[in-house]
């Protein structure tokens, strides 16, 4: 062979399993996973007042104020309640995306 020792062929062989899951893990989990969180921080930063959203815990309401940390829901009527933003999972009626 040419300049390549059997111990090295072992060596690579070895260690390309490995390499294959990791190469694996990153297509069908982070990627994804991280994909998703982009997503999700974007929809959180384009939130805006008159919003219909879904909390983390399954409160339906309409955003009627919100800052930095906080919104404030109307879930019904003359009843407003505060939750952190980031408990908002997503909007009521979400476009599907193609």
């Amino acid at each position: 062979m040419s300049g390549i020792s059997q111990e090295t062929l072992q060596l690579l062989a070895s260690y390309g399993p490995i390499v294959l899951m990791g190469v694996v893990f990153y297509f069908l989990l982070y990627r994804p996973q991280k994909k998703q969180q982009q997503q999700r921080a974007e929809m959180l930063n384009n939130l805006k007042k008159g919003d219909r959203v879904i909390t983390a815990g399954g409160m339906y309401g309409t955003i009627t104020s919100l800052d930095a940390k906080k919104v404030t829901l109307k879930v019904a009527e003359k009843i407003e309640m505060d939750f952190l933003r980031t408990s908002v999972q997503s909007y009521q009626n979400s476009p599907k995306k193609d």
